[in-house]
Protein backbone atom coordinates (compact mmCIF):
# COMPACT_ATOMS: atom_id res chain seq x y z
CA UNK A 1 0.00 0.00 0.00
CA UNK A 2 1.44 3.68 -0.73
CA UNK A 3 1.23 6.55 1.57
CA UNK A 4 -0.95 7.98 -0.42
CA UNK A 5 -3.88 4.90 -0.27
CA UNK A 6 -3.00 4.15 3.32
CA UNK A 7 -4.14 8.27 4.30
CA UNK A 8 -6.98 7.69 2.52
CA UNK A 9 -8.40 4.42 3.95
CA UNK A 10 -7.28 5.43 7.25
CA UNK A 11 -10.44 6.55 9.50
CA UNK A 12 -8.53 8.18 12.49
CA UNK A 13 -7.11 11.33 12.13
CA UNK A 14 -4.88 10.55 15.43
CA UNK A 15 -3.62 7.51 13.17
CA UNK A 16 -2.94 9.55 10.02
CA UNK A 17 -1.27 12.17 12.27
CA UNK A 18 1.29 9.71 13.97
CA UNK A 19 1.92 8.13 10.46
CA UNK A 20 3.14 11.49 9.31
CA UNK A 21 5.37 12.31 12.17
CA UNK A 22 6.78 9.22 11.55
CA UNK A 23 7.76 9.76 7.95
CA UNK A 24 8.97 13.46 8.90
CA UNK A 25 11.26 12.21 11.37
CA UNK A 26 12.99 9.82 8.80
CA UNK A 27 13.59 12.21 5.94
CA UNK A 28 17.65 11.40 5.87
CA UNK A 29 17.93 15.10 5.15
CA UNK A 30 17.35 16.20 8.54
CA UNK A 31 18.85 15.52 11.98
CA UNK A 32 16.84 13.38 13.94
CA UNK A 33 15.80 15.45 16.79
CA UNK A 34 15.93 12.82 19.93
CA UNK A 35 19.39 11.88 18.74
CA UNK A 36 22.21 12.76 21.18
CA UNK A 37 24.63 12.49 18.01
CA UNK A 38 22.54 15.18 16.11
CA UNK A 39 21.61 17.98 18.21
CA UNK A 40 23.29 19.91 21.20
CA UNK A 41 19.39 20.62 22.44
CA UNK A 42 18.69 17.02 23.48
CA UNK A 43 22.32 16.84 24.04
CA UNK A 44 22.30 18.95 26.57
CA UNK A 45 18.58 17.80 27.93
CA UNK A 46 20.30 13.81 28.34
CA UNK A 47 23.14 15.10 30.64
CA UNK A 48 20.88 17.50 33.00
CA UNK A 49 20.31 14.25 34.59
CA UNK A 50 24.30 13.27 35.86
CA UNK A 51 24.55 16.75 37.27
CA UNK A 52 24.87 16.30 41.17
CA UNK A 53 21.75 18.29 43.53
CA UNK A 54 24.36 17.89 46.39
CA UNK A 55 25.07 22.08 46.94
CA UNK A 56 21.32 22.72 45.92
CA UNK A 57 19.61 20.06 48.57
CA UNK A 58 22.24 21.36 51.14
CA UNK A 59 21.23 24.94 50.68
CA UNK A 60 17.30 23.73 51.26
CA UNK A 61 18.54 22.18 54.20
CA UNK A 62 20.23 24.87 55.58
CA UNK A 63 17.22 27.70 54.56
CA UNK A 64 14.85 25.48 56.66
CA UNK A 65 17.30 25.46 59.72
CA UNK A 66 17.90 29.05 59.31
CA UNK A 67 15.07 30.87 57.97
CA UNK A 68 11.96 28.27 59.61
CA UNK A 69 10.00 25.87 58.00
CA UNK A 70 7.13 27.68 56.10
CA UNK A 71 3.38 27.86 57.38
CA UNK A 72 1.61 24.90 57.83
CA UNK A 73 -0.48 25.76 54.85
CA UNK A 74 2.41 25.86 52.18
CA UNK A 75 2.50 22.44 50.64
CA UNK A 76 5.74 22.34 49.37
CA UNK A 77 7.72 21.77 52.33
CA UNK A 78 11.30 23.05 51.09
CA UNK A 79 10.08 26.39 51.10
CA UNK A 80 11.18 28.37 54.38
CA UNK A 81 9.72 31.16 56.07
CA UNK A 82 12.25 33.69 55.36
CA UNK A 83 14.02 33.49 52.22
CA UNK A 84 17.66 32.25 52.09
CA UNK A 85 18.63 30.83 48.67
CA UNK A 86 18.44 31.18 45.28
CA UNK A 87 14.34 31.54 46.05
CA UNK A 88 12.10 33.79 44.94
CA UNK A 89 14.84 35.58 42.43
CA UNK A 90 13.20 38.71 43.33
CA UNK A 91 13.76 38.05 47.09
CA UNK A 92 16.95 38.10 49.56
CA UNK A 93 20.31 40.14 49.95
CA UNK A 94 21.80 41.28 46.39
CA UNK A 95 24.96 39.47 46.64
CA UNK A 96 26.73 37.99 42.82
CA UNK A 97 24.64 35.22 41.92
CA UNK A 98 23.30 35.24 45.49
CA UNK A 99 26.65 33.65 46.45
CA UNK A 100 27.61 33.65 50.40
CA UNK A 101 28.87 37.16 51.29
CA UNK A 102 32.12 37.04 52.99
CA UNK A 103 32.55 38.94 55.72
CA UNK A 104 35.86 37.95 56.50
CA UNK A 105 37.91 38.88 53.42
CA UNK A 106 40.63 36.52 54.78
CA UNK A 107 38.77 33.20 54.21
CA UNK A 108 38.96 33.68 50.31
CA UNK A 109 41.09 30.85 49.63
CA UNK A 110 38.25 28.91 50.68
CA UNK A 111 36.49 29.51 47.92
CA UNK A 112 37.28 28.43 43.78
CA UNK A 113 36.46 32.10 43.09
CA UNK A 114 36.06 35.72 44.66
CA UNK A 115 33.49 38.25 43.49
CA UNK A 116 35.19 41.83 44.24
CA UNK A 117 33.59 44.89 43.19
CA UNK A 118 35.37 48.31 42.45
CA UNK A 119 33.05 50.86 42.67
CA UNK A 120 34.99 53.58 41.04
CA UNK A 121 34.39 56.56 38.12
CA UNK A 122 36.98 59.02 39.11
CA UNK A 123 38.78 58.03 35.84
CA UNK A 124 35.49 59.05 33.79
CA UNK A 125 36.43 61.44 30.90
CA UNK A 126 32.68 62.28 29.63
CA UNK A 127 29.96 59.77 31.41
CA UNK A 128 29.86 59.29 35.13
CA UNK A 129 28.18 56.48 36.83
CA UNK A 130 30.32 53.28 36.47
CA UNK A 131 30.84 53.44 40.59
CA UNK A 132 27.37 52.32 40.24
CA UNK A 133 28.38 49.56 37.92
CA UNK A 134 29.14 46.67 40.90
CA UNK A 135 25.46 47.10 42.44
CA UNK A 136 23.46 46.73 39.00
CA UNK A 137 25.65 43.57 38.04
CA UNK A 138 24.86 42.17 41.33
CA UNK A 139 21.10 43.56 41.68
CA UNK A 140 20.24 42.06 37.83
CA UNK A 141 22.24 38.74 39.06
CA UNK A 142 19.54 37.40 41.20
CA UNK A 143 17.34 37.02 37.98
CA UNK A 144 20.06 33.66 36.54
CA UNK A 145 19.88 30.05 38.03
CA UNK A 146 23.58 28.63 38.59
CA UNK A 147 23.05 25.87 35.71
CA UNK A 148 23.50 26.35 31.87
CA UNK A 149 21.70 24.29 29.47
CA UNK A 150 23.62 24.29 26.84
CA UNK A 151 26.95 23.27 28.65
CA UNK A 152 25.01 20.93 30.64
CA UNK A 153 26.97 22.63 34.04
CA UNK A 154 25.63 23.68 37.07
CA UNK A 155 28.35 26.14 39.09
CA UNK A 156 26.86 25.53 42.60
CA UNK A 157 27.56 22.35 42.17
CA UNK A 158 30.85 22.21 40.55
CA UNK A 159 32.72 24.65 41.84
CA UNK A 160 32.87 27.26 45.00
CA UNK A 161 31.72 31.23 45.00
CA UNK A 162 31.88 34.01 47.41
CA UNK A 163 31.32 37.49 46.98
CA UNK A 164 33.67 39.86 49.10
CA UNK A 165 31.80 42.73 48.70
CA UNK A 166 33.34 46.15 47.52
CA UNK A 167 36.90 47.65 47.57
CA UNK A 168 37.11 50.94 49.93
CA UNK A 169 37.82 53.60 47.25
CA UNK A 170 38.36 57.00 47.79
CA UNK A 171 36.60 58.98 45.12
CA UNK A 172 38.01 62.38 45.02
CA UNK A 173 42.07 60.71 44.88
CA UNK A 174 42.81 58.21 41.70
CA UNK A 175 46.37 57.31 43.13
CA UNK A 176 45.01 56.36 46.64
CA UNK A 177 42.11 54.53 45.22
CA UNK A 178 44.70 52.06 42.44
CA UNK A 179 46.19 51.36 45.99
CA UNK A 180 43.38 50.22 47.34
CA UNK A 181 42.44 48.00 44.55
CA UNK A 182 45.77 46.36 44.10
CA UNK A 183 46.15 45.48 47.81
CA UNK A 184 42.39 43.97 47.27
CA UNK A 185 43.47 42.37 43.79
CA UNK A 186 46.68 40.79 45.08
CA UNK A 187 45.28 39.55 48.32
CA UNK A 188 42.25 37.69 46.30
CA UNK A 189 45.55 36.13 43.88
CA UNK A 190 47.67 35.53 46.76
CA UNK A 191 44.80 33.16 47.96
CA UNK A 192 44.57 31.21 45.31
CA UNK A 193 40.88 32.02 44.57
CA UNK A 194 40.13 33.51 41.29
CA UNK A 195 39.45 37.18 41.31
CA UNK A 196 36.02 38.67 39.57
CA UNK A 197 36.32 42.31 39.61
CA UNK A 198 33.06 44.05 38.58
CA UNK A 199 34.29 47.63 37.64
CA UNK A 200 34.05 50.55 38.05
CA UNK A 201 35.57 52.51 34.55
CA UNK A 202 38.60 51.22 33.19
CA UNK A 203 40.91 52.90 35.03
CA UNK A 204 40.84 50.00 37.06
CA UNK A 205 42.70 47.91 34.38
CA UNK A 206 46.08 48.65 35.56
CA UNK A 207 45.47 48.60 39.68
CA UNK A 208 43.91 45.12 39.15
CA UNK A 209 46.50 43.78 36.98
CA UNK A 210 49.21 45.35 39.03
CA UNK A 211 47.72 43.25 42.22
CA UNK A 212 47.82 40.13 40.33
CA UNK A 213 51.66 40.77 38.60
CA UNK A 214 52.93 41.34 42.53
CA UNK A 215 52.05 37.66 43.52
CA UNK A 216 53.84 36.27 40.34
CA UNK A 217 56.80 36.31 39.22
CA UNK A 218 55.53 34.58 35.93
CA UNK A 219 54.95 36.64 32.92
CA UNK A 220 50.88 38.04 32.13
CA UNK A 221 49.12 38.23 29.24
CA UNK A 222 46.61 40.21 28.93
CA UNK A 223 43.01 40.13 26.71
CA UNK A 224 41.44 43.39 26.46
CA UNK A 225 37.86 43.70 24.40
CA UNK A 226 37.01 47.57 23.89
CA UNK A 227 35.96 49.77 21.17
CA UNK A 228 38.88 52.02 22.81
CA UNK A 229 42.97 51.87 22.89
CA UNK A 230 43.07 53.04 26.77
CA UNK A 231 46.81 52.88 26.09
CA UNK A 232 47.49 57.08 26.48
CA UNK A 233 50.07 57.47 29.40
CA UNK A 234 47.95 60.05 30.65
CA UNK A 235 44.66 62.13 30.11
CA UNK A 236 43.47 65.30 30.94
CA UNK A 237 46.71 65.09 33.00
CA UNK A 238 46.04 61.91 35.02
CA UNK A 239 46.03 58.32 34.77
CA UNK A 240 42.25 58.18 33.93
CA UNK A 241 40.57 55.11 31.86
CA UNK A 242 41.60 55.71 28.65
CA UNK A 243 45.58 54.80 30.12
CA UNK A 244 45.51 51.21 32.10
CA UNK A 245 47.33 49.42 29.43
CA UNK A 246 50.33 52.23 29.13
CA UNK A 247 50.94 51.47 32.63
CA UNK A 248 50.24 47.70 33.09
CA UNK A 249 52.80 46.72 30.04
CA UNK A 250 55.29 48.67 32.18
CA UNK A 251 55.11 46.32 35.15
CA UNK A 252 58.32 44.18 34.38
CA UNK A 253 56.23 40.79 34.13
CA UNK A 254 53.61 42.25 31.51
CA UNK A 255 54.96 42.68 28.51
CA UNK A 256 53.43 44.92 25.68
CA UNK A 257 53.81 42.13 22.66
CA UNK A 258 51.52 40.11 25.14
CA UNK A 259 48.81 42.64 25.26
CA UNK A 260 45.80 41.41 22.53
CA UNK A 261 43.14 44.43 21.93
CA UNK A 262 39.71 43.24 19.76
CA UNK A 263 37.40 45.38 18.90
CA UNK A 264 39.43 48.29 18.59
CA UNK A 265 37.67 51.47 16.27
CA UNK A 266 35.32 53.66 15.92
CA UNK A 267 35.21 57.46 16.46
CA UNK A 268 36.78 57.32 20.02
CA UNK A 269 40.07 56.08 19.51
CA UNK A 270 42.44 59.32 20.33
CA UNK A 271 45.34 59.60 18.23
CA UNK A 272 47.49 59.93 21.14
CA UNK A 273 46.87 56.46 21.62
CA UNK A 274 47.69 55.19 18.55
CA UNK A 275 51.45 56.03 18.81
CA UNK A 276 51.86 53.80 22.23
CA UNK A 277 50.16 51.38 20.06
CA UNK A 278 52.83 51.11 17.43
CA UNK A 279 55.52 52.39 19.70
CA UNK A 280 55.43 49.25 21.76
CA UNK A 281 54.02 46.49 19.17
CA UNK A 282 50.63 45.59 20.98
CA UNK A 283 48.37 43.33 19.13
CA UNK A 284 44.80 45.25 17.50
CA UNK A 285 41.88 43.78 16.23
CA UNK A 286 39.13 46.01 14.57
CA UNK A 287 35.70 45.03 14.33
CA UNK A 288 36.49 44.21 10.24
CA UNK A 289 39.22 42.30 11.44
CA UNK A 290 36.61 40.10 13.68
CA UNK A 291 34.10 40.01 10.49
CA UNK A 292 36.81 39.07 8.00
CA UNK A 293 38.50 36.29 10.00
CA UNK A 294 35.29 35.29 12.35
CA UNK A 295 35.53 34.71 15.97
CA UNK A 296 36.65 31.78 16.34
CA UNK A 297 40.14 32.53 14.16
CA UNK A 298 40.42 36.10 16.13
CA UNK A 299 39.95 33.79 19.49
CA UNK A 300 42.79 31.48 18.45
CA UNK A 301 44.77 34.21 17.33
CA UNK A 302 44.97 35.96 20.39
CA UNK A 303 44.83 33.14 22.44
CA UNK A 304 48.46 32.41 20.54
CA UNK A 305 49.73 35.79 21.21
CA UNK A 306 48.04 36.46 24.35
CA UNK A 307 50.14 33.43 25.89
CA UNK A 308 53.38 33.18 24.04
CA UNK A 309 56.05 33.26 26.59
CA UNK A 310 53.10 33.47 29.48
CA UNK A 311 52.43 31.40 32.09
CA UNK A 312 48.60 33.35 32.20
CA UNK A 313 46.44 35.33 31.08
CA UNK A 314 44.33 38.00 32.21
CA UNK A 315 40.55 39.29 30.43
CA UNK A 316 39.66 42.55 30.26
CA UNK A 317 36.15 43.24 28.81
CA UNK A 318 34.98 46.52 28.60
CA UNK A 319 31.23 46.46 28.50
CA UNK A 320 30.80 49.53 25.62
CA UNK A 321 32.81 47.33 23.36
CA UNK A 322 29.71 45.16 22.56
CA UNK A 323 26.90 47.13 19.93
CA UNK A 324 25.57 50.29 21.38
CA UNK A 325 22.08 49.16 21.00
CA UNK A 326 22.58 45.89 22.94
CA UNK A 327 24.44 48.10 25.89
CA UNK A 328 22.96 51.61 26.49
CA UNK A 329 24.35 51.71 30.25
CA UNK A 330 28.01 53.07 29.37
CA UNK A 331 29.80 56.02 29.45
CA UNK A 332 31.55 55.93 26.11
CA UNK A 333 28.87 53.97 23.72
CA UNK A 334 30.47 53.56 20.20
CA UNK A 335 28.20 52.27 17.62
CA UNK A 336 29.33 49.21 15.59
CA UNK A 337 30.85 46.65 18.00
CA UNK A 338 30.23 43.05 18.71
CA UNK A 339 26.77 41.76 18.74
CA UNK A 340 25.76 39.79 22.30
CA UNK A 341 26.61 36.16 20.72
CA UNK A 342 29.68 37.16 19.37
CA UNK A 343 30.80 38.24 22.68
CA UNK A 344 29.75 35.33 24.54
CA UNK A 345 31.33 33.30 22.13
CA UNK A 346 34.86 34.91 22.18
CA UNK A 347 34.53 34.78 25.94
CA UNK A 348 33.89 31.18 25.91
CA UNK A 349 36.97 30.55 23.48
CA UNK A 350 39.22 32.56 25.37
CA UNK A 351 38.35 31.13 28.71
CA UNK A 352 38.51 27.88 27.87
CA UNK A 353 42.17 28.08 28.09
CA UNK A 354 42.27 29.33 31.72
CA UNK A 355 42.86 32.77 33.20
CA UNK A 356 44.47 34.07 36.22
CA UNK A 357 41.75 36.61 36.73
CA UNK A 358 38.75 38.46 34.63
CA UNK A 359 37.49 41.94 35.19
CA UNK A 360 34.12 43.39 33.21
CA UNK A 361 34.21 47.37 33.20
CA UNK A 362 32.53 50.68 32.28
CA UNK A 363 28.78 49.19 33.23
CA UNK A 364 26.88 53.01 34.36
CA UNK A 365 23.64 51.42 35.58
CA UNK A 366 22.32 55.51 35.46
CA UNK A 367 22.20 55.25 31.23
CA UNK A 368 21.41 51.53 31.43
CA UNK A 369 17.29 50.99 30.41
CA UNK A 370 15.84 47.82 32.11
CA UNK A 371 19.34 46.63 33.34
CA UNK A 372 20.07 45.18 29.89
CA UNK A 373 24.01 46.80 30.25
CA UNK A 374 24.21 45.26 33.50
CA UNK A 375 22.80 41.66 32.60
CA UNK A 376 25.01 41.48 29.52
CA UNK A 377 28.07 42.36 31.68
CA UNK A 378 26.58 39.65 34.24
CA UNK A 379 26.64 37.05 31.28
CA UNK A 380 30.04 37.97 30.28
CA UNK A 381 31.46 36.62 33.99
CA UNK A 382 28.98 33.66 34.03
CA UNK A 383 29.98 32.35 30.78
CA UNK A 384 33.90 32.81 31.95
CA UNK A 385 33.50 30.79 34.87
CA UNK A 386 30.85 27.93 32.84
CA UNK A 387 33.65 27.88 30.19
CA UNK A 388 36.58 27.01 32.64
CA UNK A 389 34.63 24.79 34.27
CA UNK A 390 32.98 23.00 31.76
CA UNK A 391 36.76 22.67 30.26
CA UNK A 392 38.63 21.91 33.82
CA UNK A 393 40.75 25.02 33.69
CA UNK A 394 39.04 27.04 36.55
CA UNK A 395 42.12 27.36 38.97
CA UNK A 396 44.87 26.56 36.92
CA UNK A 397 46.17 29.99 37.52
CA UNK A 398 47.52 28.93 40.86
CA UNK A 399 50.33 27.55 39.91
CA UNK A 400 51.79 30.94 38.99
CA UNK A 401 51.22 32.24 42.65
CA UNK A 402 55.06 31.81 43.53
CA UNK A 403 55.31 35.51 45.75
CA UNK A 404 53.01 36.57 49.00
CA UNK A 405 50.75 39.12 49.73
CA UNK A 406 52.74 42.36 50.30
CA UNK A 407 50.34 45.14 51.39
CA UNK A 408 50.49 48.00 48.64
Amino acid sequence: MTISSFLRCSNSKTTRSAFVRRIIQKRDHHPDPFNPQTTKGWKAAVKEASIPTTKHDEEIQRGLELGLPGSSSIEDKTIPTFSRGELPHFAGINTFMKAPYLEDVKDVGNFDATVIGVPFDGGCTYRSGTRFGPQGIRRISALYTPYNYERGIDLREQMSLCDAGDVFTIPANIEKSFDQISNAIAHVAASGSFPIILGGDHSIGFPTVRGIASVTSKRIGIIHVDRHADIQEKDLDERMHTTPYFHATNIPNVRPENLVQIGIGGWQVPRPAVGNMVERQTNIFTMEDIETLGIEKVAEMALERAWDGCDAVYLSYDIDSIEAAFVPGTGWPEPGGLLPREALKLVGLVAAEGLCGMEVVEVSPPYDHADITSLMALRICVDVLGSMVSHGTLGKHKSIIDKPFTPF
